[in-house]
C-alpha cells in the first residue's frame, strides 16, 4: 500500500455521502494514488462506487460494530490503519461526522486537523489550505506546522466539484478487519429519526430560507412551497429557530448548517454576521427584505425590497408556470 492521500468515505445506509465523493476529486488534484477508506456493514458494493470517482484501492472493514457511525469504533479503526501505513494526507467532508471522526483521530495521533477548508494543494509534502474566519468575512490561508506527521484535512461540502463516475476505472479492494469488539464500544445506536420527503440542506443546489420577517410558524408555507417548486430545500435564520417556528434541523448560520448552494433565497432574513456565516459561500444570493438597508442586501446579487408575502407566491407562481408544474 503506497498511496499517500487517504480519503474517508461516509455513508448511511449504503448511500454514500456527496462530500465524500466531492474529497475523491479534490485527492485526484493532489497527485500520487489515492486510498478510500469504507466502513459499515453491507457497503463492500460501495468499494466500486469510490473507485469509479477516483480511488486507486479502497481498504474496506465490513462489521456489524461499524454498521452505524460511532466515533470510537471510526476513530479506533482510523488510527490504526493510518499507523500502519502512515499516509501523508487524510481528506473527508466536513459533515458533521467527518468533523467529528477526524477530530478524535487527530488526538490520538497527536497531529493537527484543518477543518472547512475551501480550496487544498500540496507544496513538497505539505497541505496548503484556505478556510473562511471570523464568520466568513475573512478567508486565511493555512499549513501544518512541521512534518512527518499526518496531515488531516476537512473540506466544506459542494466547495469542490463531485467528479464524473467513469465505471471503467479498476482499482484493488483490501478488507480489514475492525480495531474494536462491541463490548469494548460505550455508545450504542437506538434508532434513527428521518425527516422523510426532505431535500439535505448541505446537499442542496437551491436552498429558499425563512426569517423573522415571516412572522410566525404559518409564515413558511409560502417558504416551503417555493422550495418544493424548485426542487430545493427550506432553510431558517437563527431568529426563526429560537422562536420555535422551525425544527433546529432547518438552521443555516455559523451555530446551524453551513451551506454553499447555486441559488440562496432569503426571505425575511436581516442578514446578521452569523447568519452569513452559513451561507456567504452560495454562489447566487437573491434577498427578499422589507428593509432596504437589512446587511443582507449587502452580499445579496438580486434584491427585492418589499413584502415577501407578495413577492415569493409571485415568484412561485411563475415557477410553476415556466416548469410547467
Amino acid at each position: 500500500m503506497t498511496n499517500t492521500i487517504w480519503v474517508f468515505i461516509e455513508q448511511f445506509r449504503g448511500v454514500i455521502a456527496p462530500a465524500s465523493l466531492e474529497a475523491l476529486g479534490a485527492a485526484r488534484t493532489l497527485g500520487g494514488g489515492v486510498t478510500a477508506i469504507l466502513f459499515g456493514q453491507g457497503v463492500g458494493a460501495l468499494a466500486q462506487t469510490a473507485i469509479a470517482h477516483g480511488a486507486d484501492e479502497v481498504l474496506v472493514a465490513d462489521d456489524a460494530t461499524l454498521a452505524d457511525f460511532r466515533v470510537e469504533p471510526y476513530a479506533a479503526l482510523l488510527v490504526k490503519l493510518t499507523r500502519e501505513h502512515a499516509p501523508a494526507v487524510l481528506l473527508a467532508g466536513a459533515t458533521t461526522a467527518g468533523r467529528d471522526l477526524f477530530a478524535a483521530a487527530a488526538v490520538d495521533l497527536g497531529t493537527g486537523c484543518l477543518a472547512d477548508v475551501t480550496a487544498v494543494k500540496l507544496v513538497d509534502g505539505i497541505v496548503h489550505a484556505v478556510r473562511p474566519v471570523y464568520a466568513g468575512k475573512l478567508l486565511a490561508d493555512v499549513t501544518f506546522a512541521g512534518s512527518g506527521k499526518p496531515q488531516l484535512v476537512t473540506l466544506r461540502p459542494r466547495a469542490f466539484p463531485k467528479p464524473d463516475p467513469d465505471p471503467a476505472r479498476t482499482g484493488a479492494i483490501l478488507h480489514v478487519p475492525p480495531a474494536l469488539a462491541e463490548d469494548a464500544i460505550g455508545v450504542k445506536v437506538v434508532d434513527y429519526v428521518i425527516e422523510q420527503g426532505q431535500v439535505s440542506l448541505t446537499d442542496a443546489k437551491i436552498i429558499v430560507s425563512g426569517g423573522r420577517g415571516v412572522g410566525g410558524a404559518e409564515g413558511f408555507a409560502p417558504i416551503r412551497e417555493l422550495a418544493q417548486t424548485l426542487g430545493g430545500a427550506m432553510g431558517a435564520s437563527r431568529a426563526a429557530v429560537d422562536a420555535g417556528w422551525i425544527p433546529y434541523a432547518h438552521q443555516v448560520g455559523q451555530t446551524g448548517k453551513t451551506v454553499a448552494p447555486d441559488l440562496y433565497i432569503a426571505a425575511g432574513i436581516s442578514g446578521s454576521i452569523q447568519h452569513q456565516a452559513g451561507m456567504r459561500s452560495s454562489k447566487v444570493i437573491v434577498a427578499i427584505n422589507k428593509d432596504a438597508d437589512a446587511p443582507i442586501f449587502k452580499m445579496a446579487r438580486y434584491g427585492v425590497v418589499g413584502d415577501l408575502f407578495k413577492i415569493v407566491p409571485a415568484l412561485t407562481a411563475e415557477f410553476k408556470k415556466r416548469l410547467g408544474k
